[in-house]
């Protein structure tokens, strides 16, 4: 169906059936954070706290994003988060290619609608299902690419960062980019 507004986006997501996932969700975890943002932030798919709740970033990796937020100025009340799937794979498993495919229309549909400047996928199958199928996160991360009026740019997922701390000073480098090029189209 047409999803013009967020009320018939998120009734849409709430009734999905286009996937297997829907058999085995909690909650239905759409988005979170200011519908007029500047930027946009999407990551892969919910995981267990965030199928309880309904909001997408709960868990350790979001108390770790709010941070890295916090650490260049920004915090959920300015951006949008959401995920390219809108219901969590069981055991936290990557999405699949097809349920990626049956799912991405919403995360489009909320594009649209939020109209950012800014689009930061957070790890490796955002970056795939956003910028480019074959898209290398340790080495494309931090890059930055203008589409269709959007710019946009990866970093590492922050369950990522948790599970190698090592990383943490690449996406560093990359927060810091995200905030000048805030600056840069006077998003700030």
């Amino acid at each position: 169906g047409v999803m013009v507004t967020w009320e018939q986006l998120e009734g849409a997501c709430r009734s999905c059936q286009k996937c297997p996932l829907w058999q085995t969700r909690t909650n239905v975890v759409t988005g979170v954070g200011n519908r007029e943002a500047e930027v946009l932030f999407v990551g892969e798919g919910p995981g267990e706290q965030e199928d309880l709740r309904g909001d997408p970033f709960v868990g350790p990796a979001g108390q770790l994003l709010d941070k890295m937020l916090a650490a260049i100025g920004l915090d959920r009340k300015q951006v949008y988060i959401a995920n390219v799937v809108k219901c969590r794979p069981p055991h936290n498993r990557d999405p699949l290619p097809e349920e990626q495919a049956a799912c991405i229309h919403y995360l489009r549909a909320q594009t649209r609608l939020i109209r950012p400047k800014i689009i930061v996928c957070l790890g490796r199958i955002a970056a795939q299902a956003i910028i480019r199928p074959d898209f290398k996160i340790t080495r494309e991360r931090g890059i930055w690419e203008e589409r269709k009026g959007f710019w946009l740019m990866a970093t590492y997922h922050p369950s990522a960062l948790l599970r190698d701390p090592s990383k943490k000073r690449d996406a560093w480098e990359d927060l810091k980019s995200l905030r000048r090029k805030m600056e840069e189209l006077e998003c700030i």
